[in-house]
C-alpha cells in the first residue's frame, strides 16, 4: 500500500522584489538574487510602474502576485527560466486577432 506523506515546501523563498523598465529581480531568502527580463511577462510589461511596484508574497514566499495585472511568477518558474505561456492571450500576435 503507498500512501501520499505531505512534505513541506523546500524550494526557494522570495524575500524581496525589484521591478524596472528591462528586468523582474527576486531576492531570495537564502540570498540568491535572480532576474528574468521583464519581455518575459507581457502583462507586468503592460503595467504601469505603480502597477509593477504593487505585489505581494504568495505561499509563503514561493511567488510573487501582483494584483493590477493579474500576474504571477514562482521563484522556482523564474530559476527553471520560466517565461509566461506563449499560448497566453498576451503573447498573441496581433496580425492572428480578428
Amino acid at each position: 500500500m503507498t500512501s501520499l506523506a505531505y512534505t513541506e515546501y523546500d524550494g526557494p523563498f522570495v524575500r524581496d522584489v525589484h521591478v524596472d523598465e528591462a528586468h523582474v529581480t527576486f531576492e531570495l531568502a537564502d540570498g540568491r538574487v535572480i532576474s528574468a527580463p521583464l519581455d518575459w511577462y507581457p502583462r507586468l510589461k503592460k503595467g504601469t510602474a505603480e502597477q509593477r511596484g504593487r505585489w505581494r508574497l504568495i505561499g509563503g514566499g514561493e511567488g510573487v502576485h501582483w494584483p493590477d495585472v493579474d500576474e504571477d511568477i514562482s521563484a522556482e518558474g523564474m530559476l527553471a527560466g520560466g517565461a509566461a505561456p506563449p499560448g497566453s492571450a498576451d503573447w498573441r500576435s496581433p496580425m492572428l486577432e480578428s
